[in-house]
């Protein structure tokens, strides 16, 4: 008797998991700690898996509960998450933490987990399926491609989402929910792949509508690329005594809650002309690219809350990508050490 796509699949999966560092195996007795699985599931929001496993392992090192991660201060939380982009996320995973640990623990349903802080649909289903065994439909981008393939539908996801998650709900009947959302996005980031699907790997070739059509690379098809909007400002770099000024970011808008560099607003539009900049960094956030000019200060700006970052401690502060960058071009215009390790 030939067996089913689903089948074929999860067998593919039992056999070629991914092993990754918040993951429990295929077959294995003991049952996925609710808090990796969510820490991972937030951690992974547009993050490849490259970055985000040696980072979550750093992060279960210093809070290895979900009751110590809600214990914390909120600046630990965003100090720890620098680098990894999408900053309220970090906001979301600390309020998240004090939910859970204020009620004793996760609550095991998609609409439970649906009324945490920061939770939405496509998390619930992933943490009510993988740790809970809960019946869910899960569907991330990488689920979303291999569906579209599968059944050849022929419209942008963007414009397609609805069909998509009706049609994932055929992979998902009668099996365990859990193995099958980390089977499909296996499938998806290995072999299943944007640009290059390596059909010949794939376990479910056989009834692929778009491996039929012959070009499975063209399906979902991708919409014409909108050019960014662009910004300019300029940060400050104002040191005394073997220390650096810096300030916190307001807690809505971009780097929310961040520590940064003081500076003046950022503008629509192309920069200026070049002034009195020591040096100046372009950086590329999901919705605009910055053009930020980078200058010395002898003193802080009036009527600004900051505080003197030691500069052997300045690795601790949290800066975000942005300032990372900003600090290391001042340095290497005025052809000094790096301010930071």
């Amino acid at each position: 008797m030939r067996k089913s796509p689903r089948q074929q699949l999860l067998e593919h999966y039992r056999a070629h998991a991914r092993d990754l560092p918040w993951r429990t195996p295929p077959g294995a007795k003991a049952a996925p700690d609710p808090y990796h699985v969510w820490l991972s599931e937030v951690m992974l929001q547009q993050t490849t898996v490259a970055t985000v496993a040696p980072r979550f392992d750093a992060f279960l090192a210093r809070w290895p509960t979900v009751e110590a991660m809600a214990a914390a201060p909120l600046e630990e939380v965003l100090g720890q998450w620098a680098g990894l982009g999408y900053y309220a996320r970090a906001r979301n995973l600390h309020a998240c933490a004090v939910a859970v640990a204020g009620r004793g623990g996760f609550p095991d349903s998609e609409a439970g987990l649906r009324a945490l802080p920061g939770i939405g649909d496509y998390t619930a289903a992933a943490v009510a399926a993988i740790a809970f065994g809960r019946e869910a439909v899960v569907v991330d981008t990488n689920v979303e491609r291999v569906v579209a393939r599968y059944f050849a539908i022929r419209r942008p996801v963007k414009d397609a989402r609805a069909e998509i998650r009706e049609r994932a709900a055929f992979f998902y009947e009668g099996v365990d929910a859990g193995a099958m959302a980390q089977a499909l996005m296996d499938l998806g980031a290995t072999i299943c792949r944007p640009r290059t699907p390596d059909c010949a790997a794939c376990p479910l070739a056989d009834t692929c509508a778009a491996h039929a059509g012959g070009d499975p690379a063209s399906i979902p098809p991708r919409p014409p690329r909108k050019a960014r909007p662009e910004r300019h400002g300029t940060a400050f770099v104002i040191e005394r005594d073997g220390a650096i000024f810096l300030v916190r970011r307001p807690e809505k808008g971009v780097l929310g809650g961040m520590a940064a560099l003081p500076g003046s607003a950022w503008r629509d539009g192309a920069p200026p002309a070049p002034a009195a900049a020591a040096a100046a960094i372009r950086h590329v956030f999901t919705h605009f690219a910055l053009t930020l000019a980078v200058e010395s200060r002898p003193e802080p700006p009036r009527d600004v809350e900051g505080w003197w970052q030691p500069r052997d401690r300045l690795a601790q502060a949290g800066l975000p990508t942005l300032y990372v960058k900003a600090l290391a071009a001042f340095d290497a215009a005025r052809g000094a050490p790096s301010l930071l390790p």
